[in-house]
């Protein structure tokens, strides 16, 4: 097994769910297939989905909900067979 990192595209604001009060789109633990979405970038009130590239096992995000991300920052690790 190894481990994947997701990066963000995009500078702006990492939000784990769609709206507030809402599901995250996937939880630490959950299988996720590549392009599946696992959250969102916001900048300037304009929403880019971030999608894991692989399929595997969400181990972690490594940026919290509403934190500030740079292009290229890690934003989940997945794990891959």
């Amino acid at each position: 097994m190894s481990e994947h990192q997701v990066t963000s595209p995009l500078p702006g604001i990492f939000y784990r769910s769609p709206a507030p009060g809402q599901p995250e789109f996937v939880q630490v633990g959950a299988n996720v297939e590549a392009g599946q979405t696992i959250g969102l970038v916001e900048i300037m009130k304009q929403f880019s989905e971030i999608k894991a590239d692989v399929q595997g096992v969400l181990t972690s995000f490594t940026v919290a909900d509403n934190g500030a991300l740079a292009p290229g920052d890690p934003v989940a690790i997945i794990e891959t067979k």
